[in-house]
């Protein structure tokens, strides 16, 4: 049952990019690993960009299509889940990467086609 709009989703890029930014200095993520703490910033930084000039109703410069921005984001969710593999990322580290790659994903994956 695929529920989440390209309406939904646009509301939800903001939020989501603010807490990729601001959810590393409050966890204190980065005691594994510093990537553990900056590859959030970086993400999150890049994806309140990417809401911003993609083709829904909260972009502002309607560049990137839907479909586009939705493959970045499923990118992104693999990124998040082999990240702690690849450098190392254990605790709380690993686990935020791990909870964040999932999550997106189920958005990716509950996406409803436009008609």
């Amino acid at each position: 049952m695929r529920f989440i709009t390209k309406k939904i989703h646009s509301y939800l890029d903001y939020p989501v990019a603010i807490s990729l930014i601001v959810l590393p200095f409050l966890l204190g993520l980065g005691e594994t690993n510093p990537l553990a703490f900056y590859l959030s910033i970086i993400v999150g930084i890049a994806a309140f960009g990417l809401t911003i000039v993609t083709d829904h109703q909260t972009g502002f410069l309607p560049i990137i299509s839907y479909r586009s921005h939705l493959l970045v984001d499923g990118a992104v969710a693999v990124l998040f889940l082999v990240a702690p593999f690849i450098f190392s990322f254990e605790g709380l580290d690993a686990y935020f990467y791990w909870i964040n790659g999932v999550a997106v994903l189920i958005v990716v994956a509950l996406h409803k086609a436009e008609a």
